[in-house]
């Protein structure tokens, strides 16, 4: 066991044992489920394909990145609005069903994917000092703001579902995190999960009816509802309208990617963005989302709420990030345990991800206070107030995204352009990557630590 530099201790995996090391896989499945599943649920895509290319994802993001980052991919919210416009242009303009739509919106997720290796190349051959000059604190800080304040409505919606059922969740967590000894402080997220949803079954609030009629084993996918389908008779006019619609949304979660890397950079008190380097997680990132949609899964994304639950357990080991994607490729071929982790309450997920949510907006206001972004220059506060009103209002306008010929904007990659453009064009730009430490890494949650000593 080390120290961090706020005299919290941080739990080396090695040292736990497998039972623990079991645990804590665990305790990272639960945390990434709720919010993973959700996107297929929305879309129509398949659960079980999206658990199987979240684990995936995740080992081949471990694989490019040298197997450094404690990092774990699930399904990114971000396409939710490409996909909704390629289906309903599918349907609409082409006669297709939902399920022969989907795919082509697949193939447009699919060349999003492929241009995380554009900026990866970026990064490779300039450097981060040059490419980050883009990215700034200032974009990136209220971008990572938004992300969970986006999130938060999904998580009081659930919420409301039963607040008594959530807020146990919550006090669970709270109590275990700040007042548990032992491995009952490692596992709050999970102890959360276990008794709410054990709670709610007690009092019937659970609906196993579709736990009893699932198989026990079964194919994540199937090959009719993957991007190859498509080729059998395409649409070029479909694919082509796809792509336009859905490659612009990769900018926003190539933001994301790097403020979810800062962030857990900062937690662990490793410099990521350095070693291994950007462009090596962007390009497992890139990788594991282009590979996802070609089997009908969703977009993959780096997540917070695992960052999140890095933050309270003190255990960095990449090895139980791996351990719970192998956990996920596992159950992605038991219908059964997909239907028992469905039957969970929706407040219970809904007060784990009050936690979790909040912990990603923190991370953005963590960023802006680390790297001292000046808020009495007036270019700064243009450019935080639009992305946060942007990203903010486009989510809950009317709409839900913005229609701009083919392409349909959600408000996290309208806020996201706006905010690199503005920094762009806008004078006054200051901020140089590679002198502060520190705010390089943009957050470290629970650390007091000095901004300009640099991290062991």
């Amino acid at each position: 066991m080390k120290q961090s530099g706020s005299n919290q201790p941080i739990y080396d995996a090695r040292q736990l044992g497998a039972g623990k090391m079991t645990l804590l896989g665990f305790q990272h499945l639960f945390a990434m489920f709720g919010a993973t599943i959700l996107v297929p649920v929305i879309t129509g895509l398949s659960v079980s394909a999206t658990l199987l290319f979240a684990g995936l994802g995740t080992l081949i993001f471990h694989l490019c990145s040298k197997f450094k980052v404690p990092a774990f991919l699930g399904s990114s919210f971000a396409f939710l609005g490409g996909y909704a416009a390629v289906s309903q242009m599918g349907m609409d303009s082409y006669g297709l069903t939902l399920q022969q739509a989907l795919p082509y919106a697949c193939i447009g997720v699919f060349c999003a994917g492929l241009v995380y290796f554009i900026l990866a190349g970026l990064f490779a051959a300039f450097g981060a000092k040059k490419v980050m000059k883009f990215f700034p604190p200032v974009v990136t800080g209220p971008i990572i703001i938004a992300i969970g304040l986006t999130l938060s409505g999904s998580a009081i919606q659930n919420c409301a579902q039963n607040w008594w059922i959530a807020l146990l969740a919550v006090a669970i967590i709270v109590v275990c995190n700040i007042w548990g000894k032992g491995m009952i402080k490692i596992v709050p997220i999970l102890l959360g999960v276990l008794g709410s949803y054990i709670v709610a079954a007690c009092f019937g609030l659970a609906d196993f009816s579709g736990v009893k009629d699932a198989a026990w084993v079964g194919l994540p996918f199937q090959w009719g509802n993957t991007a190859f389908a498509v080729f059998k008779n395409p649409n070029w006019s479909l694919i082509v309208a796809a792509i336009i619609a859905i490659v612009p949304i990769s900018l926003a979660t190539m933001v994301e990617h790097i403020g979810d890397m800062c962030a857990i950079s900062s937690t662990v008190g490793i410099n990521y963005l350095e070693e291994p380097g950007l462009h090596r997680t962007l390009m497992g990132d890139g990788l594991a989302t282009a590979l996802a949609s070609l089997f009908g899964a969703p977009a993959n994304t780096t997540y917070g709420e695992n960052t999140g639950v890095l933050n309270i357990t003190k255990v960095f080991d990449p090895r139980v990030i791996r351990l719970a994607a192998v956990f996920a490729i596992v159950l992605s071929f038991c219908p059964k345990f997909a239907a028992l982790i469905g039957a969970m309450p929706a407040a219970t997920i809904g007060g784990v991800s009050l936690v979790l949510y909040g912990m990603i907006s923190a991370v953005g206001i963590r960023n802006l206070i680390e790297n001292q972004v000046d808020f009495t220059e007036s270019r700064n506060l243009i450019i935080a107030a639009l992305i946060l009103v942007l990203a903010i209002g486009i989510k809950y306008g009317a709409n839900d995204a913005i229609s701009i010929g083919f392409t349909s904007l959600s408000g996290l990659a309208v806020a996201a352009l706006a905010g690199i453009i503005l920094n762009a064009i806008l004078p006054g730009k200051d901020y140089d990557f590679g002198k502060n430490a520190t705010g390089d890494m943009a957050v470290n949650f629970g650390s007091t630590r000095d901004p300009e000593k640099k991290a062991d």
